[in-house]
Formats: C-alpha cells, structure tokens, sequence
C-alpha cells in the first residue's frame, strides 16, 4: 500500500485546547455509546482522544472489511461524528460522514464517512495519519484511533445460546452476533488472541490525565480494549484517574437481566488487576446502589451518581439494539465536569 504525505490546512472550528488549562481526557469504547461520551466531554475540554473497538462485522463496516480486508470503519466514523461542532460547519461535516445511501445497488446502506475513511486508508497507507486528516476536514474537537491496527473478531463463550440446553456452553462469533445473542455471555476474546495495540493510542493512555471507559455495549465495545494486552498494561499503569462509565439499562440479548454491579463484575473478570477511581451511573438506573458502591470498592472506585439520561430515555440501552435510551450531552458532560473537578487536582492541569 502506498505511503502518501498529505498537508491539510484546519478547515473548522473548534477549542485548540491549551495544554496545561485543560485535563487531557481518553475515551475507550465504540458505537453509540462511544459517541454519547465524546459529545459530552468535548464540552469540557479541547484535550481529548478516542480509542475505538475494530472488531464489528455487520452492516456497511462488515461489507468492506470483507471485501477489501480493512479495519471496520463504522465505530470511527460515529467517533469523529460525535466530535464535530455544534456550528453550521460541525453539523454539516456530521451529517456528511452520517449519511447511508439509498440503492437497489452495491452502495445501499454505505455510510458516505465509511467510504471516505477506507479511501484515505488505501491512499495513505496509514490508519492513523488518515484519520486525523479526516478530523481536521471536519473540524473534530478531538482525535480519533483505532485500538489495533488489524481487524478483530470477537468470539464469546455463551450459557444457554442453545434453548433445547440453557445450561450448555457455546462460541459465538462476530461482534454483531455476539451483541444480539440470546443466552448469557460468559467470556469473551480476540482473534488474533494478544493483538498489538496502536501505538499512538498506547501514549495517549500513558499521557492522560483521565481515562474514560464506557458506556456502550459491554461485551462487545467495552470489555475488548482490554483484551490488547499492550492497551490494558497503559490502562493499568498510566498516572490518570479511570472513570468507568455505565449504562443507563441492560442491553437485550448482550446483558439482558444484567445489574449495574454484574457490569462490574464481569469486566472484573477479563482484567482482575484493572483498577478505578470513579463509577458513573445515572441515579434512576441503580436500584440497589449498596450493591453498586460493593461492587465498586472491589475496583478501588467510588460510585458517583448523577441524573444523565435525555428525558424519557429509560427502557433501552445503548448499543446495536438502539432504543429509546440515550444520554443527555449536556447532563452527561456536568457529571464528568463534577467528577474531573472533583477527584483532580484543583488549578492549572499538567
């Protein structure tokens, strides 16, 4: 693949972050989730990158992963997305990469932002060169990386998949699969078992000063950035303060039943010595917050909780099954505002 150099003046708006006013914030995760986030915490700091989940095989991302052998492009797209502005350029540039075209033909429900993205990839040669080419035509309040530069599949070990067994164990493969699964997901991992993480994403966990994880689907958006082993040593020995950040209600299929201590309690599982400073949990979706705040001093966190859902938004979570869930951005960037406040250092951010 060739390798191209490609200069491009800043063509939006958006806070150039003063480095050392502002915390400098990673946000791990994928999909709507991801993007719920992002929309948040670009209100409170100019600092800000995404790590993003490249295993999802469905839809338009899955089709050009099959047919071209490139990373999914989807869940990068939604990030970059969620970062553009609220100006007239933003919304523009938002709406662009967000639109799927309508065909009887090979384009039907190809993201325009999908297209662009494995465009640049296959000029450049560079993941990561591309997309930050891609955020600077957008005017994105942030960066956007892949956390492996290969593309993954998720596989999960699932209870009950099979309804003539409920207690039989079953593989499921495909992050799209693995989302919708009926039964309960016990475990899941990557193939390639141990992929190498970008580099890129490595530094800015190690460099931060807060690391968002989640919300988003757990199994499947979640939990695998901390199957790269390169991700989760950064995770586990970067300076920053962790903030975990849950759900506003189980997802169907992927966590149906699940309690907001059972989030916990299975992250726990695929990363024991992983540790938290701060669970952030919307107050209405915690009916048993002794359990919650348990479960949280198992993590070395304290629970913070905070009204963060969009008014109305209570039946579903968000994820491949989207319902009426959903974050509220400004309500949700409050409560990080809160908690960087806080929990950090008081003044001047290094």
């Amino acid at each position: 693949m060739p390798r191209r150099t490609i200069r491009l003046r800043r063509l939006g708006g958006g806070p150039a972050g003063r480095r050392g006013t502002q915390p400098k914030v990673v946000a791990l995760g994928g999909g709507m989730g991801l993007s719920a986030s992002l929309t948040a915490l670009r209100r409170i700091t100019g600092d800000l990158t995404a790590v993003v989940t490249v295993a999802d095989d469905g839809g338009s991302s899955g089709r050009l992963r099959d047919e071209l052998g490139v990373l999914p492009p989807g869940d990068l797209r939604k990030a970059l997305a969620a970062l553009c502005g609220d100006d007239e350029w933003g919304r523009t540039w938002a709406e662009v990469i967000q639109h799927r075209f309508e065909s009887k033909g090979d384009l039907h429900e190809h993201a325009v932002g999908n297209l662009l993205i494995v465009a640049l990839w296959e000029q450049l040669g560079d993941h990561v060169q591309a997309l930050d080419l891609v955020g600077r035509l957008l005017g994105a309040h942030g960066r956007v990386l892949p956390m492996s530069a290969v593309p993954l599949e998720l596989q999960a070990r699932v209870r009950g998949h099979d309804p003539a067994d409920p207690q039989g164990l079953s593989t499921v493969c495909g992050q799209a699969t693995v989302a919708l699964t009926p039964g309960e997901v016990q475990q899941v991992h990557l193939v390639p078992q141990d992929p190498p993480a970008v580099p890129e994403a490595v530094r800015a966990v190690l460099d931060a000063d807060w690391v968002v994880l989640g919300p988003g689907s757990w199994f499947s958006s979640v939990i695998p950035h901390l199957l790269v082993p390169e991700l989760l040593d950064a995770l586990q020995e970067t300076k920053a303060r962790r903030v975990l950040s849950l759900n506003l209600a189980p997802q169907p299929g992927e966590t149906d039943g699940f309690s907001p201590q059972r989030h916990l309690e299975v992250l726990a599982r695929h990363a024991p010595k992983l540790a938290f400073d701060v669970v952030l949990a919307d107050q209405a979706a915690v009916p048993d917050q002794d359990s919650l705040r348990e479960a949280a001093e198992r993590l070395g966190a304290t629970v913070a909780l905070a009204p963060v859902a969009a008014p109305g938004a209570t039946s579903q979570a968000e994820g491949p099954a989207e319902g009426s869930a959903r974050h509220d951005p400004e309500l949700l960037a409050a409560a990080y505002d809160r908690i960087f406040r806080m929990h950090g250092r008081i003044g001047p951010w290094r």
